[in-house]
């Protein structure tokens, strides 16, 4: 059985460790740009998907904030971001992946955001949702493989995540993709922004290239109509796991230019 003791001890090493780690990985420290980055994971993920791309982010001397979103509703994860640019405490530039980036086009009007960077994700204008981006263009793969769950909650089958989530990952860790992803709110994919921060704000876009979630010619599309600064990596969804340095730099180029 587990003990108070037990949580104690544990508790007592993981503040420890959290002291400790942040003044070794932020040694250096920040000499152009801003050094405040905040990442936010989409659908079907929790805050773990960007673990291989703060290490990198961190050891430049950037303070790094991975938001767990709980992926309940456009309202909820909103608010779960801005609490995190506002514990910052001062300018940001804020990350999302695949329908995070939804989340980043609402949030990302606080007025310390001061850059967006969309990674594989969706990029609403005034008052549309994801599904009104996605609809002009055929839909990916990946979509066959979303099931839905009896209390409404969207999730993917192992298939899905093997062949078109991260499909370009060692098997042990897309084993633990599945057995962490986030349930997704049903209502999610239909939610609407408000008004489109990436219209008043410098953008970066990266696109993977293999994405079987997102059409890669959405991806092009959208970032065209942001005039966002864009790279393409031939990866599959989720590139935070599978290129991590590329889009560390990436992170740390857009960070400097801010």
């Amino acid at each position: 059985m587990f003990t108070i003791t037990q949580f104690t001890k544990g508790a007592m090493l993981a503040l420890s460790m959290a002291a400790i780690i942040p003044g070794i990985a932020n040694s250096q420290s920040v000499k152009k740009g801003i050094k405040n980055i905040v990442l936010v994971h989409g659908a079907f993920a929790d805050g773990s998907s960007w673990a291989k791309v703060i290490p990198f982010l961190q050891s430049k001397g950037y303070h790094v904030f991975a938001v767990q979103n709980p992926l309940s509703s456009l309202e909820n994860d909103v608010a779960a971001t801005k609490r995190a640019i506002a514990a910052m405490n001062g300018p940001v530039l804020l990350v999302g992946h695949s329908w995070a980036g939804v989340v980043i086009t609402e949030a990302g009007n606080d007025p310390n955001v001061k850059g967006l960077l969309y990674v594989d994700a969706f990029a609403p204008n005034d008052n549309q949702s994801m599904t009104d981006v996605a609809k002009d263009f055929p839909p990916a793969h990946g979509n066959t493989a979303v099931q839905v769950s009896p209390a409404g909650f969207l999730s993917l089958s192992l298939k899905g995540i093997n062949e078109d989530f991260v499909q370009d990952l060692p098997e042990a860790e897309r084993n633990v993709i599945f057995a962490t992803q986030g349930e997704w709110g049903a209502g999610c994919p239909t939610a609407k922004v408000s008004t489109a921060s990436w219209k008043n704000k410098p953008t970066w876009f990266i696109i993977g290239t293999e994405d079987h979630m997102i059409n890669p010619d959405l991806l092009r599309a959208e970032a065209k109509r942001m005039n966002a600064t864009t790279i393409e990596i031939k990866t599959s969804h989720v590139p935070m796991l599978s290129q991590p340095k590329k889009v560390a730099d990436f992170i740390i180029s857009a960070a400097q230019k801010l």
